[in-house]
């Protein structure tokens, strides 16, 4: 399959403006799933959600990958789109099973499915079928680049950040950058609204705590 450029930057982008708009919707109103959720909406079991909106994001690559690939794809490419298929593997199989978290309102799911297809399209198309790496890049330092996670209320949140961006890093394309941007402009957010959530119901929460990042917010 030949790379489709045009298709990768005009998704890229929509990520882009996309996540933008999804932020400056939360500083208004939290996403409504979880303890957020309205009493009212129309509900799918925590377990089945949770498979549901994630798996698109990890078939839609495994179906790349089986596709026919030209010459010389390189390990690059199949190295980092493993990795983001074991990602999304842990989120839609292993955690789906583990998960006892709250029923999620079908409109969320509806639109996690939109989002992980397309993201799932977007990353593994580029990966697999545009992305250039050069003999050396196994050994580049960006690749060992990494954050920490103490010190905030947020930190599975902040983790899923670091995680992207390291990929993005790693990737260094639009598409990596794009999906990085929109997952912080969507959790970071709601990593906010936990913590004066945690704030509010105990009084002796630790007010050296951050946020979501460790030491400034």
């Amino acid at each position: 399959m030949e790379c489709r450029e045009a298709v990768v930057s005009y998704l890229s982008w929509g990520l882009v403006v996309g996540g933008g708009a999804y932020l400056l919707r939360q500083m208004q109103n939290c996403a409504e799933y979880g303890r957020y959720a309205p009493t009212q909406a129309h509900c799918c079991p925590a377990r089945l959600g949770w498979f549901l909106q994630e798996v698109p994001a990890l078939f839609v690559p495994l179906l790349l990958l089986l596709l026919p690939a030209e010459a010389g794809s390189g390990t690059g490419r199949r190295l980092l789109v493993g990795t983001f298929m074991l990602h999304y593997f842990h989120r839609s199989i292993i955690y789906a099973l583990l998960t006892r978290g709250r029923p999620i309102p079908l409109i969320i799911i509806v639109s996690a499915v939109i989002f992980c297809s397309i993201n799932g399209f977007l990353q593994g198309h580029f990966l697999l079928h545009c992305a250039r790496f050069e003999d050396t890049w196994l050994t580049r330092a960006r690749l060992t680049a990494g954050g920490m996670f103490e010190f905030v209320s947020g930190a599975n949140f902040f983790g899923e950040i670091v995680e992207w961006c390291g990929y993005a890093v790693a990737v260094w394309s639009l598409p990596a950058f794009a999906f990085a941007f929109f997952t912080i402009c969507s959790i970071g957010p709601r990593a906010c609204m936990h913590h004066r959530d945690y704030q509010q119901r105990f009084k002796d929460y630790p007010r050296s705590r951050k946020a979501i990042i460790p030491f400034i917010l």
